[in-house]
């Protein structure tokens, strides 16, 4: 419930909202999932509340831009990333690329790219 809480202050919140489509996707592919939910929502509600989510004002959708693969060497170049980090580093990526400097996470991961404002929204 507190997901829900902190996605209904961002309705009323003045900042943009920016999200990936990585991070869209992900949601996709976790709501739809009958191995994570009981019963998870099926792929027309799934995609319907990212409908609702992107119909929102101040809500922009981030992807790689021209010169991604450098930056995501200036991102990563100071320490190794591989495995499951290698996600959280395409994000910090994109989020670099376009100037957002403030991540909503619980993931501590994103501690390690020291340009980010990391916030934990449940705390």
């Amino acid at each position: 419930m507190a997901a829900i809480g902190f996605m209904k202050n961002r309705i009323s919140d003045p900042e943009l909202f920016c999200i990936s489509w990585l991070t869209i996707m992900s949601y996709m592919r976790i709501a739809t999932h009958a191995s994570i939910f009981s019963n998870p929502l099926s792929p027309d509600q799934a995609l319907g509340n990212i409908e609702s989510l992107l119909n929102l004002p101040r809500v922009k959708v981030l992807s790689e831009e021209e010169g991604f693969l450098d930056v995501y060497r200036a991102v990563t170049g100071s320490f190794p990333v591989r495995g499951n980090l290698v996600p959280d580093a395409h994000l910090a990526s994109i989020l670099h690329q376009h100037g957002v400097l403030k991540i909503y996470t619980g993931d501590r991961d994103f501690l390690k790219f020291d340009f980010l404002d990391v916030r934990d929204p449940f705390i």
